[in-house]
């Protein structure tokens, strides 16, 4: 009787421990200009299973999630979060950041296409391999955008963005630098904002603003502000999944239901309490400010659950995951 209990206790745990045994392995891919880095974390799994392409968000942001501003680890939690339910996921290094940082020394040669050139890449490596039944694009803030413009080429078997822009970047630039400078700073950040939607660089750039406009990457923001997130998810037809926190301080729920108009296909989900990047967090602008850099901070439960429910809404993860 006890062997008994034991198995059926074995048996019900199996799938977990399955779930638990990862591969944790580098990758890479190559580009043009050379090779691009990332990590491939993959449930064992005696059949084929999905993978989450992760795309990092805006500035010199790792596959990780982290940057000078803010060591939190979101990708990577994310990342962890998704092998639980027996979904894989590459994240990368993106050009000129951590190990991929030989592809693009010169913060001058960031472009806008490039990076999403990058992502189908990327998932052109993906949809190679056999181990994967299906290849989804996951986009974090403005790599929600990159991976809306890469989609129609990639071709991936879905599409999510979590935490993306619904304005043009330099509305949503203005926005956030609203109360932030000193009335003159505040001027002259939407006069350099105005020259570079309008093509044109400026070499003399007030040092407290340097941050945001340095010379070395107008050209970038150029790139960035000439797209509209509403017209690049417009452009995709493969199934779609908008996620928002309620608590995010950077991008607000009337950006996911932009989205959501200029796709009335896709799926909205928002995630209660949950920030910009991806924790459960009060409104509380100091505990807002500190959870960028506490990685120990577990990532919303709902994230993960709704990403699970979308793909097996869409036949891409099996029920039993």
């Amino acid at each position: 009787m006890r062997t008994l209990l034991l198995f059926v206790l074995l048996a019900m745990l199996a799938p977990h421990i399955q779930a638990q045994t990862l591969l944790n392995q580098a990758v890479t891919v190559q580009v043009p200009e050379g090779r691009l880095h990332g990590t491939l974390l993959l449930p064992k799994s005696a059949e084929p299973i999905p993978v989450a392409l992760l795309i990092a968000g805006s500035g010199p942001t790792d596959r990780n999630g982290n940057s000078p501003m803010g060591h939190n680890d979101s990708l990577k939690r994310l990342a962890q979060a998704l092998a639980k339910r027996g979904i894989a996921s590459l994240r990368y290094d993106k050009r000129g950041v951590g190990q991929s940082l030989a592809v693009a020394p010169d913060e001058r040669q960031l472009h806008v296409e490039r990076y999403a050139a990058d992502a189908v890449a990327w998932a052109q490596m993906l949809k190679a391999d056999p181990r994967f039944s299906a290849v989804v694009l996951v986009g974090h803030s403005e790599g929600a955008l990159i991976a809306s413009l890469a989609t129609p080429v990639a071709k991936p078997d879905a599409l999510i963005s979590i935490a993306g822009s619904g304005r043009p970047i330099d509305l949503l630039l203005r926005e956030q630098l609203q109360g932030r400078l000193p009335p003159a700073l505040l001027a002259t950040a939407h006069y350099l904002i105005d020259e570079l939607k309008a093509g044109r660089v400026h070499e003399q750039v007030p040092d407290a603003l340097q941050i945001l406009f340095r010379p070395s990457v107008q050209p970038y923001l150029i790139s960035l502000f000439g797209k509209d997130p509403t017209e690049a998810f417009a452009s995709t037809t493969v199934p779609a999944l908008i996620i928002q926190g309620t608590h995010d301080i950077q991008v607000e729920q009337e950006d996911a239901e932009a989205l959501q108009r200029a796709r009335g296909d896709a799926e909205l989900a928002l995630i209660e309490g949950m920030n910009h990047v991806l924790r459960i967090v009060p409104m509380d602008r100091n505990e807002q400010t500190a959870s960028y850099n506490q990685p120990e901070l577990p990532i919303g439960y709902a994230l993960t659950e709704r990403i699970s429910q979308f793909l097996r809404r869409n036949g891409l993860l099996p029920a039993s995951s």
